[in-house]
């Protein structure tokens, strides 16, 4: 016979393994400690498996413990999903804060645009842009932001992605740089000049390095920033070749000259990511609409 499961037992479950406690889940969920023990262990009957074991003084998650919490916390989401019964909300109405992982690039770029869109519908919601420092999902999860965009690096199977940009590398220097003259930028040009690369682990080879070496040449990369602001700001007062993302940097490279990388380099997707337990928000779903809006027009 196929078990099966109703909603309080999944929700007691998701407890048990949030707090990993029986008397902290039952404080949170109302219960007496007796009657969430009585739960664990009909928990524990129906899954075949202790969910929580003693390590010392403490209770620790079985590895099926650690398998079956996402997959827990999806389906009580999606049955939250079913209840709520959608509703147009008054953006005029609403005071909210949204915070916003993402590079110093794309705020320079789209921050403003971003921020005069938002108010003109919705003059009470503020938005926090945090600095990219890592591309876990950690902070997804443990709703510490309500949007990552960059580049897709580490993400739990459970986070929501949509690709909202594609981008292709591009040179840039200042106007009056001894290569500024040339036509076209030859591959040994661009590799025998002075470069000013962008890495916020400070590498000094990327995947630019990697295409020349198909060709057989490298570049000598003498400067190494986090942001491709900050690259051109570099750029613009010294006769180092800046290599950016050329629908993120619009705005910054005014006034420079622009030119096509001489080798092939992969195409860059710009990914938008949310936690599930914003999918069906209303006021989420709006702003993620506006971003995805502004990086395609």
């Amino acid at each position: 016979m196929i078990p099966t499961y109703d909603l309080n037992l999944l929700a007691s479950l998701d407890m048990l393994l949030t707090e990993v406690s029986v008397s902290r889940a039952a404080e949170r969920l109302g219960l007496s400690n007796s009657a969430m023990s009585r739960t664990l262990s009909r928990i524990r009957e129906i899954f075949g498996d202790p969910i929580l074991v003693r390590a010392g003084r403490s209770l620790v998650p079985t590895p099926r413990a650690i398998e079956l919490r996402e997959t827990v916390r999806h389906v009580l989401e999606s049955a939250e999903a079913l209840r709520m019964v959608p509703q147009k909300p008054d953006l005029k109405q609403i005071d909210r804060v949204f915070s916003i992982r993402a590079n110093e690039g794309f705020v320079f770029q789209y921050g403003g645009k971003m921020v005069e869109a938002v108010s003109r519908e919705a003059p009470g919601v503020r938005v926090s842009f945090v600095i990219k420092a890592e591309k876990k999902p950690n902070a997804l999860r443990d709703g510490q932001i309500d949007l990552d965009i960059g580049v897709l690096g580490e993400s739990g199977p459970e986070i929501r992605t949509q690709t909202i940009q594609r981008d292709r590398f591009v040179g840039v220097m200042r106007v009056g740089h001894p290569l500024n003259s040339q036509e076209t930028i030859s591959a040994k040009d661009y590799a025998e000049a002075h470069h000013v690369s962008v890495s916020r682990r400070g590498l000094f080879s990327g995947p630019i390095d990697r295409a020349l070496e198909t060709v057989g040449l490298k570049r000598h990369v003498s400067v190494v920033v986090t942001s491709f602001p900050s690259a051109l700001s570099v750029a613009r007062t010294t006769d180092l070749i800046a290599s950016v993302l050329e629908r993120q940097t619009v705005e910054a490279r005014r006034g420079m000259y622009t030119f096509p990388l001489p080798v092939k380099t992969e195409e860059v997707r710009v990914s938008m990511m949310w936690h599930p337990r914003s999918e069906h928000d209303p006021v989420h779903r709006w702003l993620r609409e506006h971003v995805r809006k502004l990086c395609s027009a």
